[in-house]
């Protein structure tokens, strides 16, 4: 999502406008550089493509009409993500009905997989193979994985966050948050585990 907002200066003065205007338009370009991050929590919180992708766009057009509640030198990708995250449950999780084991099997046969398009390091056929298929295990693992206990996975194993910024986007003390990762990882390691060993 690229938007532009034209500002138009008034050789007398600059009106509060077009102060705000300029100060959206710098937000708006801050934000692409984490567009790819939203995008992946959106993924593996809301499990489709189409999801995501409108998760993601509500979330920067939130941003945007917020942009004054955001403070110029923070963390503005622990504040995106966290509109992200409130954006999914109040609205994406609430919407969603609960879908069966089969059909997340069925769904995701039909669309291509998000980490299959993610390049790799010349890697050969047999490692490119391999890769496709630990990134399929992987990303069905984490579908089944209830949310409460992905979200910690997505923001600290994949997102980079610390337990402290986690626990900010997700709004809840810093050891519910360890306690859900450690219950997340065991899970995955659970659904996974065997084809690991």
């Amino acid at each position: 999502m690229h938007t532009t907002y034209p500002l138009r200066y008034n050789a007398q003065a600059v009106s509060g406008n077009e102060v705000r205007n300029s100060e959206r338009e710098r937000l708006a370009s801050e934000m692409m550089v984490h567009l790819d991050h939203l995008y992946r929590v959106a993924f593996y919180l809301a499990k489709n493509e189409e999801d995501a992708h409108d998760c993601v766009q509500e979330t920067c057009a939130r941003a945007l009409n917020a942009h004054s509640q955001f403070t110029a030198g923070t963390n503005l990708k622990a504040w995106l993500t966290r509109i992200l995250h409130n954006l999914f449950f109040d609205s994406f999780a609430r919407n969603k009905r609960t879908v069966s084991a089969d059909a997340l099997g069925r769904d995701a046969a039909q669309k291509s997989d998000y980490w299959e398009t993610l390049p790799t390091e010349e890697a050969g056929p047999e490692k490119r193979l391999l890769q496709q298929e630990l990134c399929a295990k992987i990303n069905g693992a984490l579908k089944k994985i209830p949310v409460e206990f992905r979200a910690p996975i997505v923001l600290v194993d994949m997102g980079d966050f610390s337990y402290q910024e986690a626990a900010e986007i997700i709004a809840c003390p810093i050891g519910t948050v360890r306690s859900r990762l450690s219950r997340g990882r065991k899970l995955l390691q659970d659904l996974i585990g065997e084809y690991l060993a």
